[in-house]
């Protein structure tokens, strides 16, 4: 069975690099029926934020990348937690020294600075390698310790699904700690450690790690153990060319979600930055991103966070939201715009939901219906619809006429009237439609047409507007 993890460090919020990570995870699990798993990997406790555990499930509830297992009381489940498993790194920290791929060091901080170069990097001297037996028995006694591993001569050669066969001399790797002087094992060995025991087939993890990749795999050749298959991501960066992160731009998810980002558009927005679908399809739910994903399909290419991109995404899932559902999630910014007594909330949802990319942006388009704003007489001018000031003052006057004494006030009755009334004086529909709809909003764009905007405003307002409308070009 494949099965994956997203293993967060409880360091902060998820941004959008960390979303792409956990969901091509969940993904290569889940195209196979596998297994998705969450494990918080707070062994760095001088690094641990207060409330960021749970900023990391609410992210994961809220996107629906739901993970299967975990430590649980009374059969529910929650994610693993690497402190509470301090227990499991010991033994195998201990079987490396047995096997001689592991040594004890006694070094202090003040010795290890000491060993730094004119550029501050500091490579372990391997001073603690040869300690006798015996003195080594009296020091783990009284004095504080950590556990290295062993790095032994030649070359390691590791394969990645995206990258291909990787070679590293040994020679630059440093002889890494794997138990720190309090216990705590330190990432890059814990990781190793718990994804054997969690059985991990599969691990997806951004491209700054293919350079700790060595490691790894030398601490799973020490061990015994086969290799996942690493699957190393394309560097996600800002419009600037850095790498996104906190520091560079990036927010958190449930920001986003109150910008008025959909979940569901931001999963499908994630799974595009470095992955390429088939057909050029760019849309997806997350249950078809389930059926097409296809690691091989990731590239090497670095992408860009693009927000542009993401309101496009965004806009597509908005347009094929059932009307109930925009229409229950539009309600409290339409009610805001519009507070004009016996208002069809549900009409204006309707109106707005083809022509907006966020759900917020539903009231701005249609709050002139309560207010007509100050407009310039400019907004009269159209060159594809052949009519500027002039012309619009004589169409405005004509379309008064036709509608004073219309009985009928739907959109189709009024835009029967101002069509034959245009057509008897020489005007084209767009000459007379154009002015009609500038006149009622106020704005260079409306949701709506210009009859379907005199319906919603009833008849008496809609001819004071033309009224205003006519006299601002009378001036």
């Amino acid at each position: 069975m494949v099965r994956t993890r997203y293993a967060p460090s409880p360091t902060g919020f998820m941004h959008i690099g960390n979303l792409r990570t956990a969901l091509y995870e969940y993904l290569i699990a889940k195209h196979e029926n596998g297994a998705f798993i969450l494990r918080i990997e707070d062994t760095d406790q001088q690094r641990y934020v207060e409330g960021a555990e749970d900023a990391i499930l609410e992210t994961l509830r809220l996107t629906g990348l739901n993970y299967d297992e975990g430590p649980g009381i009374g059969g529910d489940y929650g994610p693993y937690i690497q402190s509470q498993r301090k227990a499991d790194y010991l033994p195998p920290a201990l079987r490396l020294i047995e096997s001689g791929q592991a040594y004890y060091c006694f070094c202090t901080k003040q010795r290890l600075s000491s060993l730094a170069d004119e550029r501050g990097i500091m490579k372990y001297d391997r001073y603690c390698l040869h300690l006798p037996k015996e003195e080594i028995a009296s020091r783990i006694l009284s004095e504080p310790y950590v556990i290295r591993q062993l790095i032994p001569e030649g070359k390691t050669t590791f394969h990645d699904e995206v990258y291909g066969d990787i070679t590293i001399d040994n020679n630059e790797l440093e002889d890494q700690i794997l138990l720190k002087s309090d216990g705590m094992p330190t990432y890059n060995f814990a990781n190793v450690i718990d994804d054997h025991a969690m059985a991990i087939t599969h691990i997806a993890r951004g491209c700054e790690y293919l350079t700790s990749t060595p490691k790894y795999t030398l601490l799973y050749e020490a061990l015994g153990w086969p290799l996942p298959r690493f699957v190393h991501l394309p560097l996600l960066q800002n419009d600037a060319g850095q790498k996104l992160g906190k520091r560079n731009g990036a927010i958190s998810i449930p920001q986003l979600i109150d910008m008025g980002f959909l979940p569901e558009a931001i999963v499908n927005y994630a799974a595009l930055l470095g992955w390429s679908p088939p057909d050029n399809k760019e849309i997806f739910t997350l249950d078809e991103l389930t059926q097409v994903f296809d690691a091989t399909n990731i590239s090497k290419s670095p992408s860009t966070y693009d927000v542009k991109k993401l309101t496009w995404v965004n806009g597509e899932h908005v347009k094929a939201l059932p009307p109930e559902v925009f229409a229950a999630m539009a309600l409290p910014y339409l009610q805001a715009a519009v507070k004009k007594p016996g208002t069809d909330y549900n009409r204006l949802a309707v109106i707005t939901q083809p022509r907006v990319s966020l759900v917020n942006e539903c009231g701005e388009l249609v709050d002139f219906i309560d207010a007509l704003p100050e407009y310039d007489i400019e907004l009269y001018t159209h060159k594809k619809m052949k009519t500027n000031p002039d012309i619009a003052r004589e169409t405005l006057k004509l379309a008064i006429s036709s509608l004073e004494t219309l009985c009928d006030w739907n959109h189709t009755a009024i835009g029967e009237a101002v069509a034959i009334k245009a057509e008897e004086n020489g005007y084209t529909k767009g000459q007379i439609l154009w002015p009609l709809r500038t006149a009622l909003s106020g704005k260079p764009s409306t949701p709506c047409g210009a009859t379907e905007i005199a319906e919603l405003l009833g008849k008496d307002e809609s001819l004071q507007r033309l009224a205003i409308g006519l006299k601002k070009l009378e001036v």
